[in-house]
């Protein structure tokens, strides 16, 4: 018996087992032993669903011990609250020993299953799986190529088909083409009439796809704006060099933008690649050097979702007061049903009648969680993971209030970390979701299937605070807030972003990206009065075409504080705002942004913004673009910095004015010219000397010593 079991056991039989209640000081978690009473059971990858769930262990004859699966232990909590042994506000407790469960079907929590703590027993990591191992592996050889192949009957009898795959716990590569890097788009035969009517094929360069054997299994995966499309293959004419798809592409595509293929056998030519044959229900995956046939562990994904809360908030029944602690959530997939139609999921555009298409308007959002609630209330997640999945990691919709998600981590995502809130306004208050918090968690390498997910996305969603986060390596935007388009009716008022660090968003930590464009570290939609974005730091974000900026006010962004905030290389500016009204941006630090430093894009006849107290230091592109008409907006009190050596102060330009030019339009009139002497800005330290210029003016040191988890 391992340490952690006589651990247990003996404070088992001694009366005693542990009850982690809560947080103690600086988030520390406070650790009590009350004594063992009704409500209290276990589960073990050992255990038996016939017993009694009372032990850690099995008894030494095995005829009692821990539960083998999480619903029998749900339905034995249920079970003792009917009977009167556990009182309906008495926290009942279920701990899951370390192991892997993979779960038949989501496991679900109702209204009754409230006041439930789920933990991990100490020191053991239990995942709850959405997946199913692949076992019975050979070696064959197959055209030339030695492979290790196993046999999945499900597939083959047209049940099961996955894109994703799991080998030795990390994520192994759908076979592609290229393997690395992207195609780019040739020739577009079919002008859309709209750019948000897309098309059903194009024109490839030679060479770049020829008509294999299997091409038609595989699906050409295109980028466009800021938008991926999956495209299934329907034919390949390689003398015209046309792709045929049997789905249409969400927008116009355009001659240039990137693609590449996966799910073709021919394909499959690198170490550390699969492929999944639909008609024998074989799969083929090609090793890495080192690795074993006979310790070879892979697991395909075989559930959308591995938990769901299920409240009922338009009838006034929530799930309240649940604990997840110290739990794995891993192994899903969703992909888009047959007859699949995105136009009811697209922001702000006209769906195409009976077209099935190949996504989403905008951030994945129409993919769910793997971990999905809803009419949640006042419930935790802590110190979880959820890993190697194939959607967004955690979702909070509709009427889920006063949630707490606090130290975990969301890593290798097939979509973003979370989602909260919805895309629809809800009129009823139970219905609405606010007020939630997303603390010291670290959140990255998504977008591996859904390249348009978000690090953390906020919908019609009121009050939720953002803080302590490390948010990296996302193709498109690490946090997005809000989802009304212009100036009508939203609900995302209100939110806190606080010492958050995001970076490598759209360019990704190994060189990989851009892909997309018009994506930020943090992007705003709508008006949200009282929402406030300060003291982050957010660097490395890079759009392929365009939009590639640190703090992005896009279409109707209203009522918003960006203060104390540190930006730098970003390729197309730190600050955008393409329109909007009384935002204000302060005292915040933008330095080397590629093209341009700021941009303002629509002229309107209300304040657009402040900028005031800002410091811009920059040593290629230029200070400011966009339309600068109108001046319908305040800039004042910064300092700005050309550091290229023949730079002059003097000759700073300011979109098309000189700088006395824009004086005498009356902006920036108490502002600076001249080096705020930063510590190091060459190597990312911009601390203010003491004799710093920028401190006469009113600037206030940023310290960003509290940033990040």
């Amino acid at each position: 018996m391992d340490r952690m079991k006589r651990f247990l056991l003996a404070a088992l039989l001694t009366g005693m087992v542990f009850d982690c209640a809560g947080a103690g000081p600086n988030g520390a978690t406070s650790i009590s032993v009350p004594k063992i009473g009704p409500g209290v059971f276990f589960v073990a990858t050992n255990g038996n669903d016939q017993w009694s769930g009372n032990l850690p262990a099995p008894s030494r004859k095995g005829t009692d011990g821990p539960f083998a699966t999480l619903p029998r232990a749900l339905k034995a909590v249920r079970e003792a609250r009917q009977h009167g042994a556990v009182e309906s506000r008495q926290t009942a407790t279920v701990f899951l020993c370390g192991g892997t469960y993979f779960v038949e079907a989501p496991i679900v929590l109702t209204p009754e299953d409230s006041n439930l703590l789920l933990m991990a027993c100490p020191g053991t990591t239990p995942v709850l799986s959405g997946g199913r191992p692949i076992t019975g592996w050979k070696e064959v050889s197959v055209e030339g190529k030695k492979l290790w192949a196993a046999d999945v009957p499900d597939v083959r009898d047209g049940k099961w088909l996955f894109r994703e795959l799991w080998v030795n716990g990390r994520r192994a590569t759908r076979a592609r083409q290229p393997n690395k890097g992207y195609l780019s788009i040739t020739e577009l035969l079919d002008k859309a009439p709209e750019w948000t009517q897309g098309q059903t094929r194009f024109r490839f360069r030679e060479g770049d796809l020829k008509a294999w054997n299997t091409v038609t299994n595989g699906e050409v995966v295109a980028m466009t704006k800021w938008v991926e499309s999956r495209l299934p293959v329907v034919s390949v004419d390689e003398k015209e060099r046309i792709v045929n798809f049997s789905k249409r592409s969400v927008f116009g595509l355009e001659a240039g933008d990137l693609y590449y293929v996966e799910g073709a056998f021919e394909f499959l030519d690198e170490p550390g690649e699969w492929y999944l044959d639909p008609a024998s229900g074989t799969l083929y995956y090609l090793p890495l050097p080192g690795e074993r046939l006979e310790a070879l562990q892979a697991i395909a994904p075989a559930l959308s979702q591995v938990v769901r809360v299920e409240g009922r908030p338009e009838a006034g029944k929530f799930v309240g007061h649940v604990i997840l602690r110290g739990l794995t959530f891993a192994h899903t997939e969703w992909c888009f049903p047959t007859g699949f139609q995105s136009g009811k999921n697209k922001p702000n555009i006209s769906p195409e009648p009976k077209a099935e298409v190949g996504g989403f308007g905008q951030a994945a959002v129409g993919v769910p969680g793997a971990v999905w609630g809803e009419g949640v209330h006042e419930c935790a997640f802590e110190n979880c993971r959820f890993a190697n999945l194939g959607n967004y990691g955690l979702e909070l919709a509709r009427g889920c209030q006063a949630n707490r998600v606090v130290r975990c981590e969301f890593s290798d995502l097939g979509g973003g970390g979370l989602k909260i809130g919805e895309a629809s306004i809800r009129d009823q208050a139970a219905e609405q979701t606010g007020d939630n918090e997303v603390s010291n968690c670290h959140i990255h390498d998504g977008g591996k299937m859904f390249h348009s997910a978000i690090g953390i996305w906020i919908g019609q969603s009121p009050g939720n605070r953002l803080t302590h986060n490390l948010i990296h390596d996302f193709y498109y935007t690490g946090i997005s807030i809000g989802w009304t388009w212009g100036y009508g009716t939203a609900l995302a008022s209100n939110n806190t972003v606080e010492f958050n660090h995001v970076h490598h968003i759209g360019v990704k930590s190994d060189g990989d990206g851009p892909i997309l464009s018009d994506m930020a570290g943090i992007y705003t939609l709508g008006k949200q009065p009282g929402t406030t974005i300060r003291n982050n730091l957010w660097h490395d974000m890079a759009g392929i075409r365009y939009g590639g900026w640190g703090i992005y006010f896009d279409e109707g962004s209203s009522g918003i504080l960006a203060e104390s905030n540190v930006v730098y290389r970003t390729t197309h500016g730190g600050f955008h705002q393409h329109y909007g009204e009384t935002n204000v941006v302060r005292n915040n630090i933008f330095a080397f942004a590629r093209d341009h430093q700021i941009q303002r894009t629509r002229n309107e006849p209300h304040q657009s913004f402040a900028f005031v107290t800002n410091i811009v230091y920059f040593d290629t592109g230029v200070l400011l673009t966009g339309d600068l008409g109108g001046d319908q907006y305040l800039f004042d009190w910064n300092v700005y910095f050309d550091a290229r050596p023949d730079a002059k102060p003097d000759q700073l330009r300011v979109g098309p004015c000189t700088w006395q030019q824009w004086l005498e339009r009356g902006h920036d009139r108490h502002s600076l010219v001249t080096d705020p002497l930063f510590v190091a800005p060459q190597q990312n330290d911009f601390r203010l000397q003491a004799n710093s210029p920028a401190l006469k003016i009113g600037f206030h040191p940023i310290d960003l010593s509290h940033v990040g988890p």
